[in-house]
């Protein structure tokens, strides 16, 4: 039987990638985008032309009050387009960044980075647990910046730290249904998060390039081949990890 992912906040970036490398490797996608319905539709082509199935769905995983309406429209489609009441994978990638010392951080900004990056997670897992197969992977999206400390991401490390706890206990609690969850936590990556600034800065390109073993920053090829990775069935025995996708970041 296909394997059907939801990848969230797959309209760019890694979330993209993560989708484009599940299609590639035999699997269906249903992605979902905040607001980029033109650039999820394009990810959705770009896996049809692979021969595989797609569908984009709008999600903002900072509401909460949100999920449960989005599963609905999920069984729907889940029915519609591929005649099953359940898929395999969640790879919860959708975030965003967030720059501000622990002094200047105001409340609305700390509260956003909760609502997206821990707060949503928990409940929209929640809300899709009973959709999801039994065997199936859940992937879980952290940052180096748990591991090695950099002035100005503390709340947004914070969260992710949160994330990776979280993660654990997921493991542990649904085990009995033998879902793996796993943490995969990025080193710097050119993309256009945080307004794209270790694509767009030569300096602080640099700067991470030199703080990395391989002597580069990643790219997006270097992080959803992992991931999709994960879900196959040769990584059935890795579970409750956090795996850090970095090139020797920090080290």
């Amino acid at each position: 039987m296909i394997k059907i992912a939801i990848v969230t906040g797959a309209s760019r970036g890694l979330g993209r990638n993560t989708a484009l490398s599940i299609a590639r490797g035999g699997g269906d996608v249903i992605l979902t985008y905040q607001s980029r319905a033109e650039d999820a539709q394009a990810v959705v082509e770009e896996i049809g032309a692979m021969g595989r199935k797609a569908v984009a769905l709008q999600l903002d995983t900072g509401k909460v009050a949100g999920f449960a309406s989005f599963a609905d429209r999920l069984r729907s489609v889940l029915r519609e387009t591929w005649r099953r009441d359940s898929f395999d994978h969640l790879v919860n990638n959708a975030g965003h960044g967030d720059y501000s010392l622990i002094e200047q951080t105001s409340e609305a900004q700390f509260d956003r980075l909760v609502d997206v990056h821990f707060k949503g997670v928990f409940f929209l897992t929640q809300a899709l647990l009973p959709l999801i197969a039994d065997g199936g992977r859940i992937v879980n999206l952290s940052s180096g910046l748990t591991r090695v400390s950099a002035p100005g991401w503390g709340a947004y490390a914070a969260v992710k730290g949160a994330v990776e706890v979280l993660s654990v206990y997921m493991a542990k609690e649904l085990g009995s249904r033998g879902i793996a969850v796993n943490t995969v936590a990025p080193g710097a990556i050119e993309t256009d998060f945080f307004g794209g600034a270790v694509r767009d800065t030569p300096e602080f390109n640099r700067l991470f390039a030199d703080m990395t073993a391989l002597g580069r920053v990643g790219q997006p090829d270097d992080i959803g081949p992992m991931i999709a990775s994960l879900l196959s069935p040769d990584n059935r025995w890795i579970n409750a990890q956090r795996i850090e996708v970095s090139g020797g970041q920090g080290i």
